[in-house]
């Protein structure tokens, strides 16, 4: 799919907080942890987990990349046991459909960064990836689906 624009709505998000590798992320564990959490304080989840990617592993240590692993929830949830809780605020984000193997997950990010530059945009935030079905494997790559955004502004 080819990029574009989307404006996003405010949502509230539940979130673990991670330290290390991106492709090195806990998905299961953190996912059991934060339906759990939901469960424990009667919200409703979001049905797709959400990645926040806050550092550019080009330019920072793989062992030191943060990242907050979420999912978006209705109610009234509040910070507990290591999940913290926010409001993703509203924003125009430029994004991009991904469905490939996760080696090429790098590319579309690529792809993404190229497209607001030639829209004349720039680049508010970090990335975000909204995972939209389970990945799967086929011929024994690891095929991802996901929505891939960043928050943006036109360039002054």
């Amino acid at each position: 799919m080819k990029p574009k624009f989307e404006d996003r709505k405010e949502t509230l998000i539940a979130y673990i907080e991670h330290q290390g590798p991106y492709d090195d992320i806990p998905w299961s564990e953190l996912m059991g942890e934060l339906f759990a959490w939901a469960e424990e304080q009667k919200v409703l989840p979001g049905p797709y987990p959400i990645g926040i990617y806050l550092d550019d592993p080009q330019k920072v240590p793989r062992e030191k990349c943060l990242s907050e692993i979420a999912i978006t929830f209705r109610g009234s949830g509040r910070a507990f046991r290591g999940i913290k809780t926010r409001t993703m605020p509203a924003m125009k984000v430029a994004t991009l459909s991904f469905k490939g193997p996760g080696r090429e997950l790098g590319k579309a990010h690529l792809a993404l960064a190229e497209f607001i530059q030639v829209q004349r945009h720039r680049a508010l935030g970090p990335m975000i990836e909204i995972y939209t079905k389970t990945p799967e494997i086929v011929n024994g790559h690891i095929i991802m689906y996901s929505k891939i955004m960043t928050p943006v502004q036109p360039a002054q």
